[in-house]
């Protein structure tokens, strides 16, 4: 199709893959870094440290469970070794997330779901392992929720392809499915 649109018969977009590999696969899959091996890492002392001070730092809300950082604190001393027995049995179920309503700045509100300190504890502690394994395998002109990546880095980035000749961009918005593509002038 490259040569029917008028390109050359080189690598275009993120779609081809380099021979042999599959996003789909673990960038390093041995046995110390999938499944059983990956949430002791996760539950790991020096991990959890790191996350609880994340997630401190934060100085969110209480969750569903109306536990303020500084009760859930408390509350962890006594039900960490079961909560942690749990996520390592596969049987632990995050609480369901508050639901608030918070205002937009152009007059809308946007929902928003705090989950419990204890389930930002856990998701931050499995980030802080899942995260450097995984997001070299991303694109290099993915933006979203990546380390040292902004919004605005995206605009710079596109600007710079519009300089360099492109002239269309592809925008996704996945939380509503849809597609769209822009021809820039």
């Amino acid at each position: 199709m490259p040569a029917r649109a008028g390109r050359s018969g080189g690598r275009q977009g993120e779609a081809l893959s380099e021979p042999g590999s599959d996003e789909a696969t673990c960038p390093s899959c041995d046995a110390q870094s999938t499944g059983p091996g990956l949430l002791e890492a996760a539950l790991a002392r020096e991990n959890l440290q790191r996350a609880w001070k994340r997630v401190k730092a934060n100085k969110g809300a209480a969750g569903a469970d109306g536990l303020s950082i500084e009760a859930t604190a408390a509350h962890l001393r006594t039900s960490w070794p079961d909560i942690r027995e749990r996520v390592l049995a596969g049987t632990y179920r995050p609480m369901p997330v508050r639901r608030v309503t918070i205002p937009k700045p152009d007059g809308g509100e946007r929902e928003l779901g705090i989950p419990t300190v204890t389930d930002r504890l856990i998701q931050q502690a499995l980030l802080q392992v899942l995260q450097p394994l995984l997001d070299p395998t991303f694109s290099e002109h993915s933006h979203g929720f990546r380390p040292g990546r902004s919004a605005h880095g995206a605009v710079l980035a596109a600007q710079s392809l519009v300089q360099s000749g492109r002239r269309i961009v592809v925008d996704v918005d996945l939380r509503s499915s849809s597609t769209g593509s822009t021809t820039t002038s």
